[in-house]
C-alpha cells in the first residue's frame, strides 16, 4: 500500500531530525509542511534536504493538513498517516494503522486508551466529554478522540483534498461516521514532547479547543 506520512510542523527544529530519521528507518514516504516557523525549522529542512514544503505564511493546522492531502491525491497515495512534528507519535506504530486501512477501514485513530486507563486531569475531562458527545451523536464509542495520530484511506484523502477543512480531529471523526465511513481505533503508546511547547500547555487555549470541538459536534457535525 502506497503510504505517505504527513508532518505538520511549526517551530519544531529540535524534534524533526530524529522523527524523520525514524520514519526513514521504516522506509515510508513523508512530507514535512513547515507552517512558516519562526525558529530554524526551515534551515534544518533545507540543510538536510528533507522532503518538505516551506510555507510563506502561517496557515494553521487546517490549511497545512489540506495541503498534505492535496499532495497525496496528486501523487496517488493509497494511505496517509498524520503525525505531529513534536515526535510524540512513534513511527513504529504506523504499520498497525496502515494494516487497518488495508483491511477496509477508511479512518483509523492511534488511541492511547484502548488498553490503558485514561488519567484524571482537566484535559482528560474534556476528552471524556467529547467521547460522550460523539457517543450521543453517532452511537459509536471512541476512546481517544483528540489523538493526532491518524491513518486516512484513499476515498477520505480525496474528500479532504477536494472539499473538507480538516481541523479538529473529533469533528472529523464525527463527520465521517455520519457519512457512513468505516472508523476504528488501534492502541499506540505515545512519547512525551522532548522539546518545544505544546498548544495544550496553555489552559485557556486548551479549554477553548475543547469547547469549540464539543459545540461543533453538537450543532454542526
Amino acid at each position: 500500500m502506497k503510504t505517505l506520512v504527513i508532518i505538520p510542523a511549526y517551530n519544531e527544529e529540535e524534534n524533526l531530525f530524529q522523527l524523520i530519521k525514524a520514519i526513514n528507518s521504516f522506509e515510508y514516504d513523508y512530507l514535512v509542511i513547515n507552517d512558516n516557523s519562526t525558529d530554524n525549522t526551515k534551515k534544518l529542512l533545507e540543510e538536510n534536504n528533507f522532503n518538505a514544503f516551506n510555507l510563506p505564511i502561517n496557515l494553521g493546522i487546517a490549511g497545512v493538513t489540506r495541503i498534505g492531502f492535496m499532495y497525496a491525491k496528486e501523487h496517488n497515495y493509497d494511505c496517509v498517516i498524520c503525525v505531529d512534528g513534536d515526535g510524540q507519535h512513534p513511527p513504529k506504530y504506523i504499520h498497525n494503522l496502515v494494516s487497518k486501512i488495508d483491511e477496509g477501514y477508511d479512518y483509523v485513530v492511534g488511541s492511547r486508551f484502548i488498553e490503558e486507563k485514561k488519567p484524571f486531569s482537566l484535559r482528560m475531562l474534556g476528552s471524556r466529554l467529547i467521547c460522550l458527545m460523539i457517543k450521543l451523536k453517532t452511537g459509536k464509542t471512541v476512546t481517544d478522540p483528540t489523538s493526532g495520530m491518524r491513518a486516512i484511506g484513499k476515498s477520505v484523502i480525496h474528500k479532504f483534498a477536494e472539499s473538507m477543512n480538516y481541523y479538529a480531529e473529533p469533528d472529523t471523526m464525527c463527520h465521517l461516521i455520519h457519512g457512513g465511513y468505516k472508523v476504528t481505533e488501534v492502541q499506540v503508546y505515545m512519547k512525551d514532547r522532548e522539546a518545544g511547547t505544546s498548544y495544550f500547555q496553555n489552559p485557556l487555549k486548551s479549554a477553548y479547543y475543547m469547547l469549540s470541538v464539543i459545540l461543533s459536534i453538537v450543532f454542526l457535525q
